[in-house]
Parts: C-alpha cells; structure tokens; sequence
C-alpha cells in the first residue's frame, strides 16, 4: 500500500492519538473565540480571495470610468480626478483592512504559542526519556559479562538530564 493510499485508520494507534490532540487543541481555540473574533475572522477570509481583489479593482475602475463619462452623458461627476473621494474611500478601506490582519493575527498568535508551549514542553519530556533510555543502555551494556567494561564520556553526559534553568540562563550568558 502505497503512503498515498493511507488513511486515519491506517495509522499506529500512537499517531492516531497525537493527530487527535493537535485537532482537539485547534478545535479548543476556535471554540474560544469570541462571536466578534470568529466573525473578523471569517471577513479575513473572504477579504484574502483573489476574487475579492478582483471586485475591488473593478469598483475601483468602475467609478472612475463613471466620473470621467458623466461630463459626455450630460451629468455632473460626483468625484471628478483626481478622484479624492476615491482616495479617501481607499485609504478608510486600508485601514480597516489593517485593523482586520491585526485583529486575526492576534487570535492567531494565541494558537501559535500554544503550540511554542507545547513544542518545548515535549521536547524537554523527550530529552528526559532519551536520557534515561541511555543511562539504561549503559547500565545493560556494564551488566553483560561477554561486554568489555569501558567508560564512554560522551555517553555519561548524556545520560544525565538536562536541567531547563540551566540552559535558559547559558543562552542568555551567550
């Protein structure tokens, strides 16, 4: 079977559950937004569409079209150029535009230190198992008799698990 053709129920049972954390963590920060975060949200979504682009320039075109032709259609342009109510229109639309990203972004960033949180967290908690897996192998390895007793360094200080204070404050000395 090819990895193409894998599905969910493919998976080991480990992956399965880890792949359901990640999805109950992402699930748990949509449930946390607020009515107003999910709706910015949604409005972001649809401002980021190529199609929306799309209507925005053809408005925009649209209504300058619009004021240069109604002096020849016998009316009075309600912007004529340099089109200032066009300019002010755009920059208002730029700047709820920005407003909007930045109010996402911030929902966004809450997901994304979760995930920072998380990510170290398991790091330090796989760094603390590999340590003890080698202090086991190099107990294992002392105990067979056909095995040549040796000191390995670079092994010993593996063994032993690193203290996360200490690193923080080695990085912040560096």
């Amino acid at each position: 079977m090819s990895d193409s053709n894998l599905h969910a129920r493919d998976l080991p049972p480990h992956i399965e559950e880890a792949i359901g954390s990640i999805a109950q963590l992402h699930a748990a920060h949509r449930e946390g937004a607020t009515p107003l975060q999910r709706n910015l949200i949604r409005l972001a979504s649809v401002v980021g569409q190529p199609w929306f682009i799309g209507l925005v320039t053809a408005l925009v075109i649209g209504w300058m079209c619009f004021n240069l032709l109604s002096p020849s259609l016998g009316f009075r342009p309600p912007d004529p150029p340099p089109f200032v109510w066009l300019a002010h229109a755009i920059a208002l639309a730029a700047f709820y535009v920005v407003i909007l990203i930045y109010a996402t972004q911030r929902h966004d960033d809450d997901l994304a230190r979760l995930r920072e949180q998380l990510t170290l967290e398991l790091a330090l908690l796989s760094e603390q198992k590999t340590a003890k897996v080698i202090q086991l192998l190099e107990e294992f390895r002392r105990d067979i008799p056909s095995v040549h007793n040796r000191t390995d360094q670079q092994a010993d200080a593996m063994a032993e698990s690193v203290y996360p204070q200490r690193v923080i404050d080695a990085i912040k000395e560096t």
